[in-house]
């Protein structure tokens, strides 16, 4: 348990896919703009990663690696996490339109999103056990979504500031993530 728990806050917060490892850029910097549409790619990046974390590491263990065909390792967990973003993108296009229409091209964009094949990836080559890499996953997926969300509300905030003319727009959102990731830098000494 000790075990899960030290892989749960190493993945979430001090080896933050985003902040420390500098994946899944394009989504973090494209939907944080409102807390509650960062909230929702949050959501779906969670249980996007936290299911391809399962089901590619059953692929690999029963799969891949019984048949000794590894090197298909990246092309197969792409086409799981294709599979899952489709499934996803079904369900809030049914049930939640408004989540679906405020997310627009970037929830396709989690097929391509470095973070969740990186999870999927590292999985693997870290040599977890199923619950250890479901858990790594979920973690993952929840420090991008504590990520995202606390970049929204600072952006939020932003608009309502006087920033010279040079600072806006992007060079400041990327000067704050980098004060953010610098912040993160703190919570290495947890483990």
């Amino acid at each position: 348990m000790k075990e899960l728990f030290l892989v749960a806050v190493g993945a979430a917060l001090v080896n933050n896919v985003v902040l420390s490892q500098f994946l899944g850029l394009c989504p973090f910097l494209g939907v944080s703009k409102k807390v509650n549409t960062a909230a929702g790619m949050g959501g779906a990046v969670i249980f996007v990663v936290t299911i391809a974390s399962a089901v590619t590491w059953l692929i690999n263990e029963f799969v891949l690696v019984r048949f000794d065909v590894t090197y298909m390792q990246t092309i197969v967990f792409i086409l799981v996490i294709a599979a899952l973003v489709q499934f996803v993108e079904m369900f809030l296009k049914k049930y939640s339109k408004g989540l679906y229409e405020a997310l627009g091209v970037y929830l396709p964009l989690i097929t391509t999103n470095c973070a969740v094949l990186g999870v999927a990836i590292s999985n693997v080559s870290d040599g977890y056990g199923f619950v250890t890499a479901l858990v790594s996953g979920f973690a993952t997926a929840l420090g991008f979504t504590i990520a995202i969300v606390i970049l929204a509300g600072i952006r939020e905030q932003i608009e309502y500031n006087d920033i010279p003319e040079s600072f806006q727009g992007t060079p400041i959102v990327l000067l704050t993530s980098g004060l953010m990731a610098i912040a993160f830098f703190g919570f290495a000494g947890l483990i």
